[in-house]
């Protein structure tokens, strides 16, 4: 296997692994949701701290592109 065939493998993996503790976290409730900025139905939201979670999912994505990215 060539190195840059693992390269994007563990990149594809974190992002996976990225993307499914954001919606773990946006779907969940914790301590930091914060008051509802928009209401999707009469149960479900969007809340303040759903934007902290966008942003760290959007800044980890962000880090692994890089990664892929650089110059060897």
């Amino acid at each position: 296997m060539s190195p840059r065939l693992v390269d994007r493998l563990c990149a594809a993996l974190a992002v996976v692994v990225l993307t499914g503790f954001a919606v773990l976290l946006v779907t969940g409730r914790y301590v930091a949701d914060g008051p509802v900025l928009l209401d999707l139905s009469a149960e479900h939201g969007l809340h303040e701290g759903d934007l902290l979670v966008a942003a760290g999912w959007v800044a980890g994505v962000a880090a692994v592109v890089r990664l892929l990215l650089r110059r060897r």
